[in-house]
């Protein structure tokens, strides 16, 4: 399988370099730089190397380096802002702190033409471009030239076509870049020679081998929400091995309306999946009864869960393995650049093991794949497209949409509120455009006039958001009538409610669900 390595130097955007291959039907890991080595070249055999942006300075004794074999592996290299400047700094060249620094929205020249340019950018024309930098390149190593520059940047675009070296100083894997994907796919294809012959049929075929080699004859145990994710991978493992598998579905009583039976009738009765359901929602509500902090909600809800599984799990007699639905962007982002735990970007509750006390080997097939992969593969299984295309939906469920206490009475009145809500957003044809949509019942209380009578009842607070990722968000620009119309059916409808309210928050700076 052709195969490229991408070298992370610590950028924000580094999982956008992996996207921009990824599209072209090439497979490509991401490895940060202190894991890059000669043995895992030796391993990896990539057709080619991409080295990443990053916020360090290529001029600063202790920033982050890789060793010269790389360039000596014999494959094409592409440096990326941070890459590029590393790139000459090893090979000879000379890196410098300057004054004319570029951030944002630039414009660099074509000085000569380049298998990099082919069929994308004409020499002596002007391009928009994406730049991010402090320091530049200011003399280049034997063997390079410049074939493109900017005001801020007199190197860049250079190239040793030679030995297929190119390295620039912007980011091609932004949209803010509008020709990068192009510029990429001209390394990656006619640079590197890659076909582009890996897609979802492909991973399913190797995926469903790789399984049951894996597992043998032994159990697999897989815990479902009724997401996308965990209903692809319990799908995938059950085409891999039939009856060795048993989902679990734990009932935590903070589902949405009749989640519980519409989850059992899509495994029983559409994938043809045996599902155990567990009703642990009085165990879960006791447990959080009178807990207002957020944090607190979702250490309980988390760890009980744990419990939960944990005593099923140990009813399935010869269960050796859990699968996870964990995901690309999850390992990546648990993964310190630096090899060192403590800067960490964030650790995800799917990654880095079990409780030593399951004795259960983890199983993750989709751990190499993205979100919008695995909505892929979920096609390629078959599953229908109601399920692929549904909005995420948190692991705390309606607990971190009620902010404050947890009662009853607030759970019923958000799932009717919520219902609505969604239901309306499904009419107006708008569910696909959503990243996610969901209501919030407000701890908060306001005076409203219903049939000339005085009321007292809650505020519920409406959220959609647009995103490619879940990691930045923008807030969906309904009509006034659309939100008119929601508001009037949810008051009209649902009793303790008596004001609807929108949020118009992005993110950053709020984040998407309210706790």
């Amino acid at each position: 399988m052709e195969k490229i390595l991408i070298v992370d130097f610590g950028s924000q955007v580094t999982q956008l370099i992996a996207r921009r291959v990824r599209e072209l039907n090439v497979y490509c890991e991401i490895h940060p730089y202190s894991k890059v080595n000669q043995e895992l070249l030796a391993e990896f055999q990539p057709k080619a190397v991409i080295l990443s942006g990053g916020p360090s300075s290529v001029i600063d004794g202790f920033s982050p380096r890789i060793d010269l074999e790389l360039f000596e592996f014999g494959v094409p290299v592409l440096g990326i802002c941070y890459g590029q400047q590393l790139m000459c700094e090893l090979l000879g060249g000379k890196v410098s702190d300057s004054s004319d620094r570029e951030f944002g929205r630039a414009f660099v020249e074509i000085d000569k033409e380049s298998p990099l340019f082919k069929n994308i950018w004409k020499k002596g024309e002007k391009y928009q471009v994406w730049m991010s930098h402090g320091d530049r390149v200011e003399n280049l190593p034997d063997g390079f030239e410049v074939i493109a520059k900017s005001d801020g940047a007199p190197f860049a675009a250079v190239a040793n076509e030679a030995k297929k070296f190119y390295a620039v100083q912007f980011h091609p894997e932004v949209t803010h870049t509008p020709d990068g994907a192009g510029l990429i796919g001209n390394f990656v294809k006619k640079i590197a020679g890659c076909a582009g012959g890996w897609d979802m049929s492909s991973f399913l075929d190797e995926e469903v081998q790789k399984i049951r080699e894996i597992v043998g004859d032994k159990k697999v145990i897989c815990g479902v929400s009724g997401g996308v994710d965990s209903s692809v991978v319990a799908a995938l493992i059950h085409k891999a091995i039939g009856d060795q598998l048993t989902c679990i579905f734990v009932d935590l009583g903070l589902l949405r309306e009749n989640e519980r039976e519409e989850v059992e009738a899509r495994f029983e009765e559409k994938f043809h999946i045996p599902i155990q359901v567990v009703d642990a929602s009085g165990r879960f509500l006791s447990l959080i009864d009178g807990v207002t902090d957020p944090e607190q909600k979702r250490k309980i809800i988390g760890k009980t869960f744990i419990d939960v599984f944990e005593e099923e799990a140990g009813k399935i007699d010869g269960a050796e393995f859990l699968a996870q639905g964990t995901l690309y962007p999850d390992v990546i982002e648990s993964v310190s650049v630096h090899g060192d735990a403590a800067v960490t970007i964030k650790s995800h509750h799917n990654v880095g093991g079990l409780p030593d006390r399951m004795n259960l080997k983890l199983l993750e097939p989709v751990r190499e794949l993205f979100k919008d992969e695995v909505r892929k593969l979920g096609l390629e299984l078959g599953m229908d497209e109601d399920l692929i295309k549904r909005h995420p939906f948190p692991g705390p469920g309606l607990a971190i949409r009620i902010p404050g206490e947890i009662t009853h009475e607030k759970l019923d009145i958000l799932r009717k509120a919520d219902t609505i809500y969604i239901d309306e957003i499904r009419k107006a044809g708008l569910y696909d455009e959503i990243w996610q949509a969901f209501a919030v019942l407000l701890p908060v209380k306001t005076v409203g006039v219903m049939g000339d009578a005085r009321t007292y009842e809650y505020v519920c607070a409406l959220r959609a958001v647009t995103s490619t990722d879940g990691m930045t968000a923008d807030f969906y620009n309904f009509s006034h009538e659309f939100l008119g119309n929601v508001s009037t059916r949810i008051i009209n409808s649902v009793r303790g409610i008596n004001r609807v309210v929108y949020d118009i928050t992005s993110k950053p700076p709020g984040t998407i669900e309210w706790e």
